[in-house]
C-alpha cells in the first residue's frame, strides 16, 4: 500500500460521550443498521465517577480511535457535562465536538469518515437536524391534499 493509499484507508474515529449508557446503546443501533465498526467507542459520563477519572476515560477513548486524521466527538446536551468535557480536550487532540446526536448524525458520521474533520463535522450536523420531523403533522399535510 501506497502512502497516500493509507493516509485514505485512515478514518476519522467517532468517540460518543453521553450521559449514562445512552451513548453505547446508539453505538449499538447505528452497528445494527451499518454492522461493525473500527475506531468508534462510547463513553458513558456517570455521576458517580469523579471528574479527572471521567476526564481520563474520554481521553483514552479519543487516543483510541485517532489514526492521526482527527476524532469526532459526538455528545448529548449542550452544556451537560460530556460535553463540557470533551470540549476542554479540543486544545489537546485533534478533535471536534457535536453536540445533540441522535441516530442520523452518527450514520452520517461512520459513512463520511473517510472525509476531512471539518466537512465531516458540517455533514453530521446536517444529518442531524434533517432527522429530526414531526411525523404527524408531516402525514396530516399528506392527507389534505
Amino acid at each position: 500500500m501506497t502512502v497516500s493509499e493509507k493516509k485514505k484507508a485512515r478514518q476519522i474515529g467517532v468517540v460518543i460521550v453521553t450521559h449514562g449508557d445512552f451513548g453505547q446503546s446508539l453505538l449499538e443501533a447505528g452497528t445494527s443498521v451499518l454492522g461493525p465498526q473500527e475506531n468508534c467507542v462510547a463513553v458513558g459520563v456517570d455521576v458517580e465517577k469523579g471528574v479527572d477519572e471521567t476526564m481520563e476515560s474520554i481521553r483514552k477513548a479519543i487516543r483510541s480511535v485517532d489514526e492521526g486524521r482527527g476524532v469526532l466527538a459526538l455528545t448529548d446536551l449542550f452544556g451537560g457535562s460530556p460535553t463540557t468535557m470533551s470540549l476542554s480536550l479540543m486544545k489537546s487532540e485533534k478533535l471536534e465536538v457535536i453536540t445533540g446526536v441522535n441516530l442520523p448524525m452518527l450514520v452520517a458520521a461512520i459513512q463520511g469518515r473517510a472525509m476531512d474533520l471539518e466537512p465531516l463535522a458540517e455533514k453530521v450536523r446536517v444529518a442531524g437536524t434533517q432527522g429530526i420531523k414531526v411525523a404527524g403533522a408531516m402525514l396530516r399535510k399528506r392527507t389534505k391534499k
